[in-house]
Protein backbone atom coordinates (compact mmCIF):
# COMPACT_ATOMS: atom_id res chain seq x y z
CA UNK A 1 0.00 0.00 0.00
CA UNK A 2 0.95 3.19 -0.68
CA UNK A 3 2.09 5.68 1.81
CA UNK A 4 1.40 9.17 2.55
CA UNK A 5 4.37 11.40 1.69
CA UNK A 6 4.42 13.78 5.10
CA UNK A 7 4.75 17.54 5.21
CA UNK A 8 7.20 19.68 6.43
CA UNK A 9 6.91 23.11 7.21
CA UNK A 10 4.34 25.44 6.58
CA UNK A 11 2.22 22.76 4.23
CA UNK A 12 2.38 20.60 7.44
CA UNK A 13 0.41 23.28 9.80
CA UNK A 14 -1.97 23.67 6.98
CA UNK A 15 -2.78 20.09 7.02
CA UNK A 16 -3.02 20.36 10.59
CA UNK A 17 -6.07 22.62 9.84
CA UNK A 18 -8.05 20.65 8.22
CA UNK A 19 -9.79 17.84 9.23
CA UNK A 20 -8.91 14.23 8.09
CA UNK A 21 -10.26 11.02 6.47
CA UNK A 22 -14.41 11.30 6.70
CA UNK A 23 -14.97 14.49 7.99
CA UNK A 24 -14.29 15.81 4.70
CA UNK A 25 -17.05 13.83 3.06
CA UNK A 26 -19.36 15.24 5.95
CA UNK A 27 -18.53 18.88 5.01
CA UNK A 28 -19.24 18.55 1.42
CA UNK A 29 -23.08 17.34 1.75
CA UNK A 30 -24.20 20.90 3.50
CA UNK A 31 -23.00 22.77 0.14
CA UNK A 32 -24.68 20.02 -2.41
CA UNK A 33 -27.54 20.49 -0.07
CA UNK A 34 -26.96 24.37 -0.76
CA UNK A 35 -26.32 23.96 -4.57
CA UNK A 36 -29.47 21.85 -4.91
CA UNK A 37 -31.98 23.79 -2.43
CA UNK A 38 -30.66 26.89 -4.98
CA UNK A 39 -31.33 24.78 -8.47
CA UNK A 40 -34.52 23.37 -7.43
CA UNK A 41 -35.62 27.57 -6.02
CA UNK A 42 -34.68 28.93 -9.16
CA UNK A 43 -36.54 26.32 -11.67
CA UNK A 44 -39.87 26.97 -9.90
CA UNK A 45 -39.01 30.98 -9.75
CA UNK A 46 -38.58 30.51 -13.79
CA UNK A 47 -41.79 28.55 -14.02
CA UNK A 48 -43.95 30.90 -11.90
CA UNK A 49 -42.41 33.42 -13.85
CA UNK A 50 -43.78 32.19 -17.03
CA UNK A 51 -46.49 31.57 -16.05
CA UNK A 52 -47.50 35.14 -14.92
CA UNK A 53 -45.98 36.19 -18.60
CA UNK A 54 -48.11 33.83 -20.04
CA UNK A 55 -51.47 35.30 -18.19
CA UNK A 56 -49.92 38.72 -18.95
CA UNK A 57 -50.02 37.75 -22.49
CA UNK A 58 -53.40 36.23 -22.51
CA UNK A 59 -55.06 39.60 -20.94
CA UNK A 60 -53.27 41.98 -22.93
CA UNK A 61 -54.78 39.84 -26.17
CA UNK A 62 -58.19 39.87 -24.75
CA UNK A 63 -57.83 43.67 -24.25
CA UNK A 64 -56.52 44.26 -28.01
CA UNK A 65 -59.87 42.28 -29.36
CA UNK A 66 -61.78 44.50 -27.17
CA UNK A 67 -60.02 47.46 -28.01
CA UNK A 68 -60.65 46.56 -31.73
CA UNK A 69 -64.29 45.81 -31.26
CA UNK A 70 -64.94 49.02 -29.51
CA UNK A 71 -62.99 50.58 -32.09
CA UNK A 72 -65.28 49.19 -34.82
CA UNK A 73 -68.51 50.03 -32.84
CA UNK A 74 -67.00 53.98 -32.62
CA UNK A 75 -66.29 54.17 -36.55
CA UNK A 76 -69.90 52.64 -36.99
CA UNK A 77 -71.79 55.39 -34.75
CA UNK A 78 -69.51 58.09 -36.37
CA UNK A 79 -70.95 57.24 -39.70
CA UNK A 80 -74.05 57.22 -38.30
CA UNK A 81 -73.60 60.79 -37.15
CA UNK A 82 -71.72 61.68 -40.46
CA UNK A 83 -75.15 60.47 -42.45
CA UNK A 84 -77.74 62.27 -40.02
CA UNK A 85 -75.55 65.54 -40.31
CA UNK A 86 -75.33 65.41 -44.06
CA UNK A 87 -76.87 68.46 -45.35
CA UNK A 88 -79.46 66.42 -47.54
CA UNK A 89 -79.77 64.27 -44.28
CA UNK A 90 -81.36 67.25 -42.32
CA UNK A 91 -83.41 68.74 -45.44
CA UNK A 92 -84.83 65.31 -45.55
CA UNK A 93 -85.73 65.70 -41.80
CA UNK A 94 -86.60 69.17 -41.92
CA UNK A 95 -89.33 68.38 -44.28
CA UNK A 96 -90.38 65.39 -42.41
CA UNK A 97 -91.24 67.90 -39.65
CA UNK A 98 -92.83 70.12 -41.46
CA UNK A 99 -90.10 72.91 -41.82
CA UNK A 100 -90.21 74.99 -45.37
CA UNK A 101 -86.98 76.65 -46.64
CA UNK A 102 -86.87 80.32 -45.68
CA UNK A 103 -87.27 83.06 -47.99
CA UNK A 104 -84.96 85.73 -49.42
CA UNK A 105 -83.45 87.69 -46.19
CA UNK A 106 -83.01 91.34 -44.71
CA UNK A 107 -80.22 92.09 -42.88
CA UNK A 108 -80.53 95.10 -40.75
CA UNK A 109 -77.43 97.67 -41.14
CA UNK A 110 -75.42 99.43 -37.84
CA UNK A 111 -77.43 102.53 -38.39
CA UNK A 112 -80.84 100.52 -38.15
CA UNK A 113 -81.78 100.45 -41.87
CA UNK A 114 -83.25 97.78 -43.57
CA UNK A 115 -81.45 96.07 -46.62
CA UNK A 116 -83.16 93.68 -48.29
CA UNK A 117 -86.56 92.83 -49.11
CA UNK A 118 -87.89 90.09 -46.68
CA UNK A 119 -90.07 87.64 -48.48
CA UNK A 120 -92.29 84.62 -46.68
CA UNK A 121 -91.43 80.79 -46.69
CA UNK A 122 -93.14 79.09 -49.23
CA UNK A 123 -93.99 75.92 -48.91
CA UNK A 124 -93.85 74.07 -51.45
CA UNK A 125 -95.40 69.92 -51.90
CA UNK A 126 -92.07 68.03 -52.71
CA UNK A 127 -91.58 64.55 -52.40
CA UNK A 128 -89.17 63.58 -49.48
CA UNK A 129 -86.32 60.71 -50.38
CA UNK A 130 -87.06 57.75 -47.67
CA UNK A 131 -84.20 58.03 -44.77
CA UNK A 132 -81.09 55.60 -45.15
CA UNK A 133 -82.42 53.19 -42.05
CA UNK A 134 -85.84 53.24 -44.01
CA UNK A 135 -84.69 52.37 -47.58
CA UNK A 136 -84.22 48.53 -46.69
CA UNK A 137 -87.04 48.39 -44.31
CA UNK A 138 -89.68 49.85 -46.86
CA UNK A 139 -91.20 47.83 -50.27
CA UNK A 140 -91.15 49.53 -53.45
CA UNK A 141 -94.44 50.04 -53.54
CA UNK A 142 -94.64 52.39 -50.53
CA UNK A 143 -91.84 53.98 -50.91
CA UNK A 144 -93.13 57.61 -51.85
CA UNK A 145 -93.63 59.01 -48.66
CA UNK A 146 -96.84 61.03 -47.61
CA UNK A 147 -95.99 64.30 -45.26
CA UNK A 148 -97.22 63.55 -42.16
CA UNK A 149 -97.22 67.69 -40.87
CA UNK A 150 -100.70 68.67 -40.35
CA UNK A 151 -99.68 72.23 -42.08
CA UNK A 152 -102.30 73.69 -44.34
CA UNK A 153 -100.75 73.98 -48.12
CA UNK A 154 -100.75 77.88 -49.15
CA UNK A 155 -100.55 79.10 -52.64
CA UNK A 156 -96.60 79.94 -53.27
CA UNK A 157 -95.82 83.90 -52.77
CA UNK A 158 -95.91 86.04 -56.17
CA UNK A 159 -92.18 86.48 -54.96
CA UNK A 160 -89.93 84.10 -56.93
CA UNK A 161 -87.57 81.72 -54.42
CA UNK A 162 -84.30 80.42 -55.21
CA UNK A 163 -83.96 76.84 -55.88
CA UNK A 164 -82.85 74.59 -53.42
CA UNK A 165 -79.63 72.31 -54.62
CA UNK A 166 -79.08 69.63 -52.45
CA UNK A 167 -75.89 68.14 -51.64
CA UNK A 168 -75.40 64.92 -52.15
CA UNK A 169 -72.00 63.79 -50.56
CA UNK A 170 -71.67 64.44 -46.49
CA UNK A 171 -69.12 67.22 -46.01
CA UNK A 172 -66.01 66.13 -44.57
CA UNK A 173 -65.40 66.29 -40.90
CA UNK A 174 -62.09 68.40 -39.82
CA UNK A 175 -59.71 66.15 -38.42
CA UNK A 176 -60.43 63.30 -40.33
Amino acid sequence: MSRKPELKGRAARLARLFPAGRARQAARTPFVLLVVVLLGGGLIGLLVLNSALSEGSFRLDDLQKQTKNLTDEEQALQRDIDAYSAPDALQRRARELGMVPGGDPAFLGPDGTVKGVPSPAALRQTTVPPAPEVIGTRSTAASTPTPTASVPVTAPAPTPTPALTPVTSPTPTPGR
